[in-house]
């Protein structure tokens, strides 16, 4: 009797508990599943045959030794081989398909099909934090990555981005540098904020990005609200060969949001995921997140004059001077069926620009122009842009011809066309469409070393625009991390750094660290 009625208990507060906690689409994406699955299809192997048993192994009596088990090889041969090589940086990420709409006509500047009015592509956009990690959390106070993938009719167009309008950077020789300082420590293999500080404090050309960093808008309320900026300046080709260069900058609809140091804190422990688990439900139930697209132009004779170097991307374009121009919008609208296919193994590559958006004079464009590109080579395989989520076939144009051939796993071979050219016999030619504009370049080849190309001007402004609350959420920031550096030589140079952005900005800091009396 004691234990029927104990069941009828428990069964009527379990019933009550799932009345009040309705599962959320990440929660019951499995029930969900098995909805539109009725889990009549048969296991199978690799090699496309019927698999009667897949608990169970072959052995001499069911305590025997195992024998030669073919279906077992299989199975665990492809286990062994499930990862595939992290990427190098932003290991850890999100995303999701959508689209992106024209809404105004920008064709004065740049002949690329995309931009004209009307015009919608498929896109795919993938989120991702700075920290090195897959299995890190989402909010953590790292510079965010912001990719998008644009399937048009004229090939693939990414754009790599980050959450804010500057780099720590303006060389890519001091990127390899950069990224290892925010690795673990080689002996301990533990984080350290020492080796981060360091390099830090002898590079100030970094200040400018730590400003955005450790302020008020460090960490973004989720992807959803987050900022993307492409830092990097691209060119922007018409229809006359006429062009200019351009930034481009993304919005989210409603404006960002962004999260305090102790809610971001607090997140960490309670929920890791919080910014991949809000992208998934909210796309799923329907409350679709979008982004207005807009282009900052300087033409060739502001760049002449400008007081700064516009090709530097550790300096923003002044929106005053250069103020965003309405492109377009851009929605996501559907979550990937499998995570690994559809934003593991999407490859971005700033190499990748359609006719109508070319290169510029930016270093750092032009060092990422081949680290990505060979990065993805080496994590996925030669013939990576062959995969579907980075194939150009999602644009629905005919597939690729060229004179590639062969290599590690190739799906397409392109048949029997010649595999040389120039060559008589049918096989594809050059393109007039695919032309660059023309231009010239003058100068000496030496190593130029920059690190002291005004490095606070931007920086200054930027803290001068910040509230008085906001002042001090950012030097309580900068002390948060100080806390676990116990050189006392990098926290004189830490405070001597700050003190050149504004001087009672280093006073504070100096305070904080315990370097003077306060």
């Amino acid at each position: 009797m004691v234990t029927w009625t104990l069941r009828w208990v428990l069964a009527v507060l379990t019933a009550s508990v799932i009345g009040v906690c309705e599962p959320d689409p990440v929660s019951d994406q499995l029930r969900n599943y098995s909805k539109t699955h009725t889990g009549s299809q048969y296991i199978k192997t690799s090699y496309g045959t019927a698999v009667a048993d897949v608990t169970d192994s072959l052995t001499v009596g069911p305590r025997g030794p195992m024998l030669m088990d073919a279906v077992y090889f299989d199975t665990i041969s492809h286990f062994n081989r499930e990862r595939i090589p992290d990427r190098v940086v932003h290991a850890r990420g999100s995303g999701a398909y959508g689209y992106f709409e024209v809404t105004k006509d920008i064709t004065q500047y740049s002949r690329a099909k995309m931009f004209e009015l009307g015009k919608k592509t498929k896109i795919l956009v993938r989120f991702s934090s700075g920290r090195l990690d897959r299995g890190a959390p989402d909010t953590v106070r790292v510079p965010m990555g912001f990719a998008m993938k644009l399937y048009t009719k004229d090939g693939i167009q990414d754009v790599v981005g980050y959450n804010s309008p500057v780099f720590f950077i303006r060389d890519p020789m001091r990127f390899s540098s950069l990224i290892h300082t925010m690795e673990r420590n080689p002996a301990s293999n533990v984080e350290d904020w020492t080796m981060r500080w360091d390099f830090f404090s002898k590079n100030h050309e970094t200040v400018n990005a730590i400003m955005y960093l450790y302020s008020h808008r460090g960490i973004p309320d989720g992807w959803r609200w987050m900022l993307g900026y492409s830092q990097n300046t691209f060119k922007l080709v018409n229809a006359k060969g006429k062009a200019v260069y351009a930034r481009f900058i993304f919005e989210p609809t409603g404006g960002a949001k962004f999260l305090s140091s102790e809610t971001a804190a607090k997140l960490r422990g309670t929920d890791p995921d919080y910014s991949t688990r809000d992208l998934y439900n909210a796309i799923a139930q329907g409350n679709y997140p979008s982004w207005s697209f807009n282009i900052q132009v300087m033409t060739f004779e502001q760049a002449k004059k400008s007081k700064f170097y516009p090709f530097d991307v550790t300096k923003m374009w002044p929106l005053a001077d250069y103020p965003p121009i309405e492109v377009g919008k851009f929605v996501l609208n559907e979550n990937p069926t499998n995570y690994f296919a559809d934003i593991e193994q999407a490859a971005f590559n700033p190499a990748h620009m359609v006719p109508g958006i070319e290169p510029s004079p930016d270093k750092m464009l032009q060092g990422r122009m081949f680290a990505y590109g060979e990065t993805q080579r080496h994590r996925l395989c030669a013939n990576y842009m062959q995969l579907p989520v980075n194939c150009p076939c999602r644009g629905q144009h005919p597939s690729v011809t060229n004179y590639e051939r062969d290599g590690a796993q190739l799906y397409y071979s392109q048949g029997g066309t010649p595999t040389y050219y120039p060559n008589s016999f049918g096989g594809p030619v050059n393109s007039p469409w695919g032309a660059s504009s023309v231009y010239g370049v003058s100068g000496y080849v030496r190593r130029y070393n920059t690190t002291d190309d005004d490095n606070y001007s931007q920086a200054t402004a930027f803290w001068k625009s910040l509230s008085v609350d906001q002042q001090k959420t950012f030097v309580l920031n900068i002390l948060g991390d100080m806390e676990k550096v116990h050189s006392k030589d990098i926290k004189l140079r830490t405070a001597d750094m700050f003190s050149r952005v504004d001087k009672y900005l280093g006073l504070k800091i100096a305070k904080g660290m315990g370097l003077m009396k306060a």
